[in-house]
């Protein structure tokens, strides 16, 4: 397998490489594992905001590379591949789950909540026009933990890359990318999606009111919810599960 770089050239970059960037970062982050199936070209190019012939093209340069497996008349899925070593933007996300759990809330409550406050300032209407598309990308999710999560990471980049300063997006992606597979568990538990997308609605709302303060107010209720239910499945001991013999045997949980 040819070794994959994520964003790593300041040059100019097709659509198609930014494509295949976004699947890159979505399986370096665990939010698509090994063995999963791709959603459609249809439902990836609308919540990626681009032509199915851009997802297309994208899918088939990481099949080349053996990252993702592509078969006629069945669904794309990731390959036995882990890109967890490779930066998505600034850091890796192997480097960012090395921190505890108080560090990262911290650090985001402390970036994130003025990134987005600079972005309700910023914000064009293009990019408020695509996060209403995400919405409703997100409400056709339904109970589907991986799809709705797919959504959420462009919901919010979309917001962040709004602040006007591209390394302090950069750099707050980065840390929304924190224990992103005991979040994919934690998005499958009942509610969850449905409390999720209750906060980004507010978060939308503010957003076209270009008010700085009710925006930064409903995420910060929505990073203090990551925040416990991250802390919560942490918390969890490791799921078991039964082999051949009838015995139980512990499994890490992630």
């Amino acid at each position: 397998m040819q070794v994959p770089q994520i964003g790593q050239s300041l040059a100019r970059r097709t659509a198609r490489e930014v494509i295949a960037d976004k699947l890159m970062a979505l399986i370096a982050t665990n939010m698509l594992r090994p063995g999963d199936e791709l959603p459609g070209e249809r439902e990836l190019a609308n919540v990626l905001h681009v032509s199915r012939e851009t997802v297309r093209g994208a899918v088939q340069s990481l099949a080349v590379r053996g990252i993702i497996e592509v078969s006629q008349g069945s669904r794309s899925r990731v390959a036995n591949v882990d890109l967890g070593h490779l930066p998505v933007t600034i850091a890796s996300p192997n480097a960012i789950d090395s921190y505890d759990l108080e560090s990262v809330h911290a650090a985001r409550r402390h970036i994130e909540l003025k990134v987005v406050g600079d972005a309700a300032e910023c914000m064009d209407s293009e990019a408020l026009r695509k996060l209403d598309n995400l919405l409703d990308a997100q409400r056709l999710a339904g109970g589907d933990a991986m799809r709705f999560l797919i959504c959420d990471r462009e919901f919010h980049v979309t917001i962040y890359r709004a602040c006007g300063n591209p390394l302090l997006a950069d750099f707050v992606t980065d840390l929304y990318t924190y224990m992103m597979e005991y979040r994919r568990k934690a998005m499958t538990r009942p509610g969850a999606i449905a409390a999720s997308y209750a906060d980004h609605l507010a978060i939308v709302e503010a957003l076209k009111g270009r008010d700085r303060e009710a925006v930064t107010a409903a995420f910060a209720r929505h990073l203090d919810r990551i925040y416990e239910t991250t802390k919560e499945m942490l918390r969890r001991p490791p799921a078991r599960a039964r082999g051949k013999s009838g015995k139980k045997r512990t499994q890490v949980t992630g």
